[in-house]
């Protein structure tokens, strides 16, 4: 794979090399600024950002619109895209020399192929906290904790799963348990010292013999639940705080522990507009960003369990009333152990298509 690299700092007028590299059509120049305000006065010159991740538009528009007012003068285009599809995309274009995105997503099993991808950005000049830079290159943004939840029109709190062994139970036998067929719900099994992978598997091949309504991804599984098609399935909070807030029969299941999914932001090697990716993404980790994306379920939270800021965080709070404990991702090398339990959970339930 093609990669591009920055050998010198910029000797020579900002719009000259423009021109020089548009005619050889290599990536556009990265201004050589050491703080926000110099950032942003070569953002402003840049004009616009285009920004690609996998949430809703309406989930992130306060988020753009906080930004637009803090740093007028920067148009922001956003397109949702499913994070693998991210990748593919962003591997095409940069071998062929033409990036059309200035902020990625990355999570999961996409975080190890995008980091190669990665712009390399000293996010310290920025301001952007330290414990929410990972990985040199990206920037811990939101979380997406995944959660069993389920439909209170067809079963009450009471006779909802408690616990991972509960939902073993007859009562969920037939497809009455969507699950996502990919098995990133199982992460926690890799994270929780107290599980492990070996016992994972196993679970996972007693689930398998339940005969679950699998499902392609967990927002397919949600569908099912808020319909009522299953009365239990594996979700993501931030799906089921959204549609219980417009009024959908649909909880978070007192199922413990579970993984809170970190997402990154990072900026793509030759990113069209190179300083605007880098204060937008600077922007969302900070306090201001921050408190934009909270409202809408898709801000940070601590990487293990703690209830601190319930009162505030309703993502926080959620997990908390529902007395479901998470763990998080701390180190690079997780995501390499996901890339091969992943695919040992797919054979476990039987889903694998390799």
């Amino acid at each position: 794979m093609k990669r591009f690299r920055r050998t010198s700092r910029l000797i020579a007028p900002f719009v000259a090399i423009t021109v020089v590299l548009a005619a050889c059509g290599g990536p556009p120049p990265v201004p050589d600024t050491k703080n926000l305000d110099e950032l942003y006065q070569a953002a402003k010159a840049e004009g616009e950002v285009v920004w690609f991740a996998p949430k809703p538009e309406a989930q992130m528009q306060p988020a753009i619109e906080a930004f637009k007012k803090k740093y007028p003068g920067i148009e922001v285009k956003y397109t949702n895209k499913k994070a693998p599809d991210l990748v593919t995309q962003l591997n095409v274009e940069q071998a062929a020399e033409r990036v059309t995105f200035d902020v990625s997503n990355a999570g999961g099993l996409t975080v190890l192929p995008s980091q190669p991808m990665a712009a390399k950005v000293d996010w310290s000049n920025y301001e952007v906290p330290s414990e929410q830079i990972f990985a040199h290159d990206f920037v811990y943004v939101w979380a997406v904790p995944k959660v069993w939840a389920y439909n209170t029109n067809v079963i009450t709190a009471g006779d909802a799963p408690n616990s991972w062994d509960a939902l073993l139970e007859p009562r969920w036998n037939g497809g009455r348990v969507s699950v996502e067929s990919r098995g990133s719900f199982m992460t926690v099994w890799l994270l929780d010292p107290a599980l492990g992978s070996g016992p994972g598997l196993d679970y996972a091949a007693r689930l398998a013999e339940q005969a679950p309504h699998y499902t392609e991804n967990t927002t397919q599984a949600h569908t099912l639940i808020v319909s009522g098609q299953t009365p239990v399935g594996t979700d993501l909070i931030n799906l089921v705080l959204e549609d219980k807030a417009k009024g959908a029969p649909v909880a978070v299941a007192p199922v413990s522990p579970t993984n809170a999914n970190k997402s990154y932001l990072f900026v793509p090697e030759g990113a069209p507009h190179p300083a605007a990716g880098r204060l937008l993404t600077a922007f969302l980790a900070s306090k201001e960003g921050q408190a934009a994306l909270v409202d809408t379920y898709n801000s940070i939270i601590p990487t293990d369990t703690d209830c601190t800021e319930a009162a505030t965080n309703r993502v926080i709070g959620a997990l908390c009333d529902a007395g479901v404990e998470w763990y998080s991702e701390t180190d690079i090398s997780q995501y390499e152990q996901f890339s091969e339990f992943f695919p040992e959970v797919e054979d476990a339930l039987g889903t694998s298509v390799n």
